[in-house]
Order: C-alpha cells, then structure tokens, then sequence
C-alpha cells in the first residue's frame, strides 16, 4: 500500500515539468488536461520548491498548529495560496471551523511576507 503524502503546488510544477520533459525526448507531448495542470501549476506557483517546504515547515510549527489540531494540508494550502491579508487566511481555514485569533492570523501574514 502506498503512502500518502501531501505536495505543494511548486512541486507539481516540477514532477509535471520533469515528465514534459521527459516524454518530450521520446518525441511524446501532454495531452490538453496534462498541457493545462502544468500551465496551471507554472502559473500559480510562486515559490520554488525549497521554499514552499520551508514556508510549510515554519507554518506546522505554529502552536496554534498543533494546539488546535489543524491538517497538515492546510499549512500546504497556506504556502500555494500565500495569504497577504487577514480575509484570505480565515478563508483558507474556514472549511476546517477552526477559530483563529488575530496573533494567529498575524502569525501566518508574518511567515509568508518572509517569502515574497
């Protein structure tokens, strides 16, 4: 069984890129679904790789994190996304219901302005 393991979007942009180019020597294009995710994932990620993990890694290391149980995921959501204001952060955790105080959200605004 395989395990699963959440990615940022910079890593899809570079698995995707890795396999264009791949295929690509072997004179085999993307079909139209394949062409449109990496166009997708050339054009929203901001972030290299690296970057994204670090950014992801200061998140998870937040105690509101771990104190309130938070998935994993979001922290990726958090770094694909890049919240830059208040609104846009409580909207990356309103699915999950979890209520963020305002040294909380400012937590997060602080840890992605590092990165821009």
């Amino acid at each position: 069984m395989s395990e699963e393991k959440y990615i940022s979007l910079a890593e899809i942009k570079d698995l995707l890129t890795a396999e264009s180019e791949k295929r690509a020597e072997n004179g085999i294009e993307f079909n139209a679904v394949q062409k449109s995710a990496l166009m997708h994932a050339q054009t929203l990620a901001v972030l290299d790789a690296d970057q994204t993990e670090e950014l992801v890694s200061e998140v998870i290391q937040l105690d509101f994190f771990q104190s309130k149980s938070v998935p994993e995921y979001v922290a990726y959501r958090v770094a694909d996304c890049l919240p830059k204001y208040p609104e846009e952060v409580r909207a990356i955790f309103s699915k999950e219901r979890i209520p963020l105080e305002n040294e909380d959200i400012s937590s997060i605004i602080d840890i992605v302005a590092k990165y821009l």
